[in-house]
């Protein structure tokens, strides 16, 4: 194997590698460094790692080592480097969620996702850069300083989970770990041109993950390919006691690379039986017009983009006719409540997030700053330099929807279509349906400093709300580019059929070729 060439490299072959002994683990890990390093330096520095794990990742290569020596199991992901959202806790690395109110904290306890991780051989080298608390789509947000995007530095690579996005982009490892409560993984993924995987809710563990908005909350799984994002699922996904909405479903064999164990039945998608739902730009309800128990949308042009990008568009095209070229059929389907996808989703994240965020109050562990005021005064000077702008303005808007007056209003409201869009779902795929295809975000990435108003930041996740308001699972693939940027095409899956979701990537990667970053 050559190291060489290592930011080309998928992980199922370094793992390969590292267990036949053609390449030692640290060997692997410090090709990682390296790479890590050389981005890290210059003007250009993308501002991807919080925190190295240079020594804890070297001890993890000699246990490596010597478990290959004594001809124990390595695991899945022998020797892979792995990068993690600064959101997601792990033993020996500081978890800032990139937020001034926890620099420097070290968690005492790990997330399941990264026992699971290291259990199959995977390397934690580093946590990556990230919005404040997961609020954002830029990765602007963050306390520590933007992420550049790996494929044009002036640009933002998506957000919140835009240091691992730009992670795999630029190289330093083949698989990344991010959250995602409103298409955290699949927008950055897009913009960075990378595969980024949300799985259905409950199917991976959130236990170690600090919640933003508990219910719309989930680990995903970011890879150069598929099959990167399909190995680092497969080892992460399952049941875990210590996470009461994780669930007990059987978790399938995504992978289609054999790593010298039993590899899929299915080898090659059938692409003649899959049945791709072509769902129409989700364009704002006409003015006045009544959509729930009499409930006026107005003003809808504050809420949605007048139209996706036509360059896109015309890739997403592309990628369906790709589709009708293999065999499979192509339909336009209907998913009517799309549109309130994005008043709905930011009524119901604040909410839970002004809950969730309550325990960061100078009292127990994080930024404490004492004030001459007593206890009420350290609370607000504490939260007050803590926390950044954008997490305060969703403190704010969520405490405003839960409170005396307005709960019945707005929070309740936004439940009973948050059930509605979640039905559109299951009527889609109830029709015969495989998969949904849209594109994931409605332009390519913007940018840094660009966008200034929050309502229309908000709008980069027109595309990708609705899966996590469904609980259903949803994948952004790099499709092609628009003025050199990278285009992702988003396929949405029935909930738990994560397998399916995965073949009509596979079908897709393969059918593109090349086209899909061109």
């Amino acid at each position: 194997m050559n190291l060489d060439d290592y930011s080309l490299l998928r992980a199922a072959e370094i793992a390969v590698g590292v267990r036949a002994g053609q390449v030692s683990a640290d060997a692997v890990v410090k090709a990682s460094f390296d790479r890590a390093c050389d981005i890290g330096a210059g003007s250009d520095n993308l501002n991807i790692v919080l925190a190295a794990a240079d020594e804890a990742g070297r001890a993890e290569c000699e246990s490596l080592t010597e478990k290959r020596n004594s001809g124990k199991d390595l695991g899945l992901l022998a020797g892979v480097p792995v990068v993690i959202k600064d959101n997601i806790a792990s033993l020996g690395l500081p978890t800032t969620c990139g937020s001034k109110i926890l620099e420097g904290y070290v968690s005492p306890f790990e997330a399941t996702v990264v026992t699971r991780l290291r259990s199959h051989g995977a390397i934690v080298v580093a946590k990556t850069n990230m919005d404040e608390f997961a609020m954002g789509s830029s990765t602007e947000n963050s306390a520590f300083g933007p992420t550049r995007n790996p494929v044009d530095v002036r640009c933002v690579p998506g957000g919140s989970s835009g240091g691992s996005a730009a992670a795999v982009a630029a190289g330093i490892t083949p698989i990344a770990l991010g959250s995602e409560t409103g298409g955290s993984v699949r927008q950055p993924a897009a913009f960075c041109g990378v595969v980024g995987v949300k799985p259905t809710y409950g199917r991976v563990s959130r236990y170690g993950l600090v919640a933003f908005a508990s219910s719309l909350d989930q680990i995903g799984v970011l890879g150069r390919t598929v099959d990167d994002a399909a190995l680092g699922l497969e080892v992460i996904a399952g049941f875990d006691r210590l996470d009461s909405t994780s669930s007990d479903a059987d978790v399938p064999i995504y992978r289609m690379s054999a790593l010298g164990v039993p590899a899929p039945e299915a080898r090659n998608p059938d692409t003649e039986l899959l049945r791709i739902g072509r769902s129409a730009v989700p364009l704002p309800p006409p003015p006045d017009s009544k959509t729930l128990e009499g409930v006026v949308i107005g003003k809808p042009k504050e809420y949605f983009p007048d139209s996706l990008d036509a360059s896109v568009r015309d890739v997403c095209e592309r990628s369906l006719e790709k589709f009708r070229e293999m065999g499979a059929v192509v339909r336009d389907i209907s998913l009517a409540r799309s549109p309130l996808a994005i008043p709905v989703y930011y009524i119901i994240a604040p909410a839970e997030a002004s809950s969730n965020l309550a325990r960061f109050d100078g009292v127990r562990y994080g930024l404490r700053v004492d004030s001459p005021l007593g206890l009420k005064g350290m609370y607000e000077e504490t939260r007050s330099r803590g926390f950044g702008a954008e997490v305060t303005r969703r403190i704010l808007l969520g405490t405003y929807v839960l409170s005396a007056g307005y709960y019945d209003a707005y929070y309740k409201k936004a439940q009973a279509v948050r059930r509605l869009i979640a039905e559109d779902f299951t009527a889609a795929f109830s029709s015969g349906v495989n998969a949904i295809f849209t594109p994931t975000t409605p332009t390519p990435a913007f940018h840094i400093g660009a966008i200034s108003d929050p309502y229309e930041m908000y709008l980069n996740d027109i595309f990708t709300v609705t899966a996590n308001l469904a609980g259903v699972p949803a994948m952004s693939v790099p499709i092609g580019r628009v003025r050199r940027l990278p285009v992702g095409g988003q396929i949405i899956c029935a909930h738990f059929d994560e397998y399916t979701m995965f073949r009509v990537a596979y079908a897709l990667e393969a059918a593109l070729g090349a086209e899909a970053h061109q």
